[in-house]
């Protein structure tokens, strides 16, 4: 996922939202504490100056410093803040952050998400608790959010970092080689079934020596993650399920059904060879080299365009489901104030503006106009005269991670209308039963070490490379002797817990 996420620069938006609250002499009144205000003649409490330094996966880009500088002179006409933009690179981010958080370092706002430590890190109190601080220097959020993104954000009640306001759930299907598409005519406005998917494939497969009909072992996630909320260790709640129970997946029939048919797809030779190990970077460069027609993504509107755009390569997608919404999803990318910040209010008032200030979003997000990008339209972007992808010197850091989507620029080569369709595609994703609750690990974390030891094991069953029915016999053996039993306990105690809270 880590890598997945990597590649996604053009992820922007469009509708523009009024300047919040903490672009208005209102905030001029407000603070974080008595140590940063200072007071005119007239009584009235002005902020003083601070710097906000943000935290998030990136590589460092050539003219980060002019952004940054840019950045900041808007921020001290606003809230009398400047702002320290701290990338760093996605190899070294687990290492590095972790060392941030265990050595005290001082740092205000930090990219968290469900994938990426956030329930773990919540519940060590790393991040501040949000409720207060929002409801008096973060006014505007709530509206642009919504009551469910902010209920799928929640741990244990609380609200410890701020999602992004992007597509609310997943979609699932390929990125398919769109010369082939075309030259086969094949129909991408949705699989029916996946007799529809194999003959594609299958084509492929006949009618293209050299060229390989899958890239990668991810349809296994996909195909769950679509069908499945899952909660930890094979255990999850049916898609669709209108009970709060969790099923062990290795025990349903159709999760055994499914991996047959991938264990005929392999022996179809539609996998490439390193199936277990390659990614999202590689599917994509094979794509583009000819090699390769198909990997599997979780989709919104406009993915196609994003990754042609970075890649080089025109793909088109297909959907093989309608999205889904889970907590998981809902923490997909989020911003938390970390317990070191000196001024939280003033991060507080950041957040807002990063919510509802097209300008100071599309900054972050693109750069400095005419020279990062030129405007075709307002909300229309392209690269100056004589840039590309190759020589930009400022790419979009992923614009997924930070506050409101909807209020970034869209680039040439994407639909007018893409955020019209994120709306729709937000609105009809099928929220779980189970939304907002997060299985708190602690209570059986070694019990859960010893399982994904033994998960790993067993890896080869995503790929088709072995009998399914054996395979997952031996790793259920193996799982019960790790713990599994205990686990499922603890995760149907807090599901129970969770359940009463709610009502």
């Amino acid at each position: 996922m880590k890598k997945s996420f990597k590649i996604v620069f053009a992820l922007m938006i469009g509708s523009v939202f009024t300047l919040s609250a903490c672009s208005s002499d209102t905030n001029k009144g407000e603070s974080s504490s008595t140590s940063t205000t200072t007071s005119t003649d007239s009584g009235s409490k002005a902020l003083a100056p601070y710097k906000i330094t943000l935290v998030y996966p990136a590589s460092a880009p050539k003219d980060l410093a002019l952004v940054q500088a840019e950045m900041s002179k808007y921020l001290t006409e606003k809230i009398n803040a400047t702002i320290e933009l701290k990338p760093i690179e996605w190899g070294s981010w687990d290492d590095k952050t972790n060392l941030m958080k265990i050595s005290n370092e001082t740092y205000d706002l930090m990219f968290t998400a469900s994938w990426y430590y956030y329930p773990r890190d919540a519940a060590k109190g790393q991040y501040l608790e949000l409720d207060d601080l929002m409801s008096k220097y973060g006014k505007d959020i709530p509206g642009v959010l919504g009551p469910d993104f902010i209920k799928g954000s929640r741990i244990g009640g609380k609200l410890f970092a701020l999602p992004t306001n992007k597509e609310f759930g997943q979609g699932f299907g390929f990125l398919l080689n769109k010369k082939l598409v075309d030259k086969y005519n094949f129909d991408t406005k949705g699989i029916k079934s996946m007799d529809e998917l194999e003959a594609m494939f299958k084509k492929i497969k006949d009618s293209e020596p050299g060229v390989t009909p899958i890239i990668s072992s991810k349809f296994s996630n996909i195909w769950n993650a679509a069908n499945y909320d899952s909660i930890v260790a094979g255990l999850a709640i049916p898609r669709g399920s209108k009970e709060l129970r969790v099923v062990d997946t290795l025990e349903d029939p159709n999760v055994l059904n499914f991996y047959k048919r991938i264990n005929q797809w392999n022996k179809n030779g539609w996998f490439d060879k390193d199936v277990l190990t390659s990614d999202s970077d590689q599917a994509m460069n094979m794509i583009k080299a000819g090699k390769g027609f198909a990997v599997a993504q979780s989709l919104k509107p406009g993915k196609d365009k994003e990754m042609s755009l970075t890649s080089g390569t025109e793909v088109v997608q297909i959907e093989t489901a309608a999205p889904f919404t889970t907590t998981g999803d809902a923490q997909g990318a989020m911003l938390g104030i970390s317990r070191t910040s000196k001024d939280p209010a003033r991060v507080m008032m950041f957040l807002n503006l990063l919510y509802t200030d097209a300008k100071l979003l599309n900054m972050l997000d693109w750069g400095i106009e005419n020279k990062h990008y030129v405007k075709k339209s307002d909300q229309i972007i392209d690269y100056p005269a004589g840039m590309t992808a190759d020589t930009e010197t400022y790419p979009n850091p992923g614009g997924w991670m930070f506050g409101n989507q909807f209020n970034s620029y869209l680039f040439a080569n994407e639909d007018p209308n893409k955020w019209k369709m994120f709306k729709e595609f937000n609105d009809r994703s099928e929220r779980s039963i189970a939304l907002g609750f997060s299985f708190n690990q602690e209570p059986v974390k070694s019990e859960l070490a010893s399982i994904t030891n033994v998960e790993n094991e067993f890896k080869s069953l995503y790929t088709g490379a072995v009998d399914p029915e054996k395979t997952m016999a031996k790793w259920k053996e193996k799982r019960a002797a790790a713990g599994f039993d205990r686990v499922k306990a603890e995760v149907e105690k807090q599901l129970k817990e969770w359940a009463a809270s709610q009502k």
